[in-house]
């Protein structure tokens, strides 16, 4: 039996990652704010992760073999975790993102190595506690806290950095929902004029990711999506296919908001190091359409 602990991890995948941990067997605990309870069979405990004496306060002298941080965002958030888990822990898997890759532009699969975390400048004087600010700089919040991590090489850790998730009848987010309400009545969805393909990783398989992962020994940073990319165009195919009643009418723009998974530059994720360690991707073609009925299923 293996001692977890999962900070965050309520909701979407985060919720299906403890599940399975819970069913091979696994001593869970699972640390928030407190806000909602944890999934059935789990050890619960409430704390502030922003609040070093009280993320100490409640761990007392537990010790674990993973830790599994859901919901690090910030270079200030993994500093504390650092300073609390260093010592408590055999292993640390972050979850990261692919807007790490933010600045890329390839027309070619983006390894790890585009964004090494070695070499990432650490600034926590930034207003990461404004939350206008950490949203518009989600993935140098991202980065910033990867960097955090490997700055130290004597602490075991992983950022997984996850594609674009679909998926779910309890896909929060409003992303395919957003496609959704404008095929339905014909209203325009907003693209760029050059509309780049994306990764993407199905619900399911990103749990599926957490979970092998956090049984593994490899450590850096590592992409996790499924193969394949997919287009605009393809996702509202498949949305359009279950709405035959509406219209998609795409409407390019220069400048400004486009929809969600349309995107002006091309930064897919090469998934081989994950490929290479073992983890078998699916191909999101063939998981589009089971995403697709999931989220819209919810709506009829």
């Amino acid at each position: 039996m293996r001692e977890i602990c999962v900070i965050g991890g309520n909701r979407y995948f985060g919720k299906r990652l403890i599940e399975r941990l819970v069913a091979a067997g696994d001593r869970v605990t699972v640390v928030n704010r407190g806000s909602s309870a944890p999934p059935a069979g789990t050890v619960h405990l409430i704390a502030d992760r922003d609040d070093e004496e009280s993320l100490e306060s409640a761990l007392g002298s537990r010790t674990f073999d993973v830790v599994v941080d859901q919901v690090c965002y910030t270079p200030r958030q993994a500093e504390i975790a650092h300073r609390v888990f260093a010592g408590r822990t055999r292993r640390y898997v972050m979850t990261s993102t692919v807007e790490v890759y933010e600045y890329e532009d390839s027309a070619d699969p983006v390894g790890e190595d585009a964004v090494d975390p070695r070499t990432v400048a650490v600034d926590t004087a930034l207003p990461w506690d404004d939350p206008e600010f950490l949203a518009s700089h989600y993935g140098e919040g991202k980065r910033q806290a990867e960097a955090v991590f490997a700055a130290d090489p004597g602490f075991p850790h992983v950022a997984v950095r996850v594609a674009h998730v679909l998926g779910g009848d309890d896909d929060f987010t409003g992303r395919l929902e957003h496609y959704a309400d404008r095929i339905r009545t014909g209203e325009a969805i907003a693209v760029p004029a050059v509309n780049r393909p994306a990764t993407y990783i199905h619900v399911e398989e990103i749990a599926d990711f957490l979970f092998w992962t956090a049984g593994e020994d490899f450590t850096g940073p590592v992409n996790a999506a499924s193969h394949g990319t997919l287009t605009t165009r393809e996702l509202c195919a498949e949305i359009g296919a279950h709405l035959p009643d509406g219209r998609t009418v795409l409407e390019t723009v220069e400048v400004g908001e486009v929809s969600p998974f349309s995107f002006r530059r091309s930064y897919g994720m090469d998934n081989s190091r994950a490929a290479r360690l073992g983890f078998p991707f699916g191909d999101a073609r063939s998981w589009l359409p089971r995403a697709v009925a999931e989220t819209l299923g919810k709506e009829h």
